[in-house]
């Protein structure tokens, strides 16, 4: 009879990000949620070695249009440095709504044999479904962005035809 195998364990950073910062004065709000649903998560695989880490990796008001974020430089610096073997985000979107970035992002992650779990989706990227249904998911996520991006635009746009002062100089 073989010796039972203990699960390795699984380091696990949480990532969370709102883009404004509207209501993160409040006791619970989105950054709060998205944290419980992390922490969840991981206490559901704690049978396979799953481990939350300390230190939360947060970004409340920024956009998740680029990587200039302290909260996530601070986690790809954790993750350069070995502390992490898991990215763990309420959704995808969180981490980026680029696809370039998520391109970079993915890259130095597997590099470093980190995979990324949404709480929300069916992703795990160590699988070839997963990896799928990532960059799948990033196009979707990319393409709200560009149009909410037109809409602003074109209500600007609108707004100076009829006359209406839209801020600035």
């Amino acid at each position: 009879m073989s010796p039972v195998r203990l699960p390795t364990t699984r380091r696990c950073a949480m990532y969370c990000r709102k883009s404004s910062d509207e209501g993160l004065e409040q006791t619970f709000n989105s950054l709060a949620s998205q944290r419980e649903c992390a922490r969840a998560l991981i206490q559901s695989r704690r049978g396979e070695g799953w481990t939350a880490l300390e230190e939360v990796f947060e970004d409340g008001g920024y956009s998740g249009g680029n990587t200039d974020r302290p909260g996530l430089q601070q986690l790809l610096q954790r993750i350069d440095e070995g502390g992490v073997d898991v990215v763990v985000v309420y959704r995808l979107d969180r981490l980026t709504r680029s696809i370039a970035d998520f391109g970079r992002l993915f890259e130095r992650l597997q590099a470093k044999r980190v995979d990324i779990v949404s709480t929300t989706e069916s992703l795990d990227t160590s699988t070839a479904p997963g990896r799928l249904m990532v960059h799948l998911l990033l196009s979707f996520a990319q393409y709200e962005r560009e149009l909410a991006s037109e809409r602003t635009r074109d209500k600007i746009a609108a707004s100076k035809a009829k006359g209406m002062w839209m801020g600035g100089n």
